[in-house]
């Protein structure tokens, strides 16, 4: 897998651009419909920079999508059900734990 992507500057600068391409637009020209400069669209879309509210709203609405899917991480299946096995694995070892040293107190306490 490539790599993780856990804060909100990265997400909204992965989403920017995916959303930007899907919609078929150049930097120019999303920059020109927002109204804002190529090179700070630039900086946006590499995370070293983090829009206003406004600029947010206005970026949406120039590629025609709700603010809050410029924050959307989707994941594939395949790592849906890693992330779901990683934790059944960490809740019977969890639980496995707990009971062996239920047992090993129980013996302990009868012998003792």
């Amino acid at each position: 897998m490539g790599k993780k992507t856990n804060n909100l500057r990265d997400i909204f600068s992965k989403k920017l651009r995916e959303n930007r391409r899907k919609c078929g637009l150049t930097q120019e020209k999303l920059a020109e419909a927002v109204g804002i400069s190529t090179h700070y669209l630039a900086m946006l879309e590499t995370g070293r920079n983090f829009p206003t509210s406004d600029t947010l709203e206005q970026i949406a609405e120039a590629l025609k999508i709700p603010v809050y899917e410029l924050f959307i991480i989707e994941h594939s299946p395949k790592e849906e059900m890693e992330q779901l096995r990683q934790d059944i694995v960490g809740e019977i070892k969890q639980t496995v734990s707990k009971a062996i040293k239920q047992s090993l107190a129980e013996i302990n306490g009868h012998t003792g």
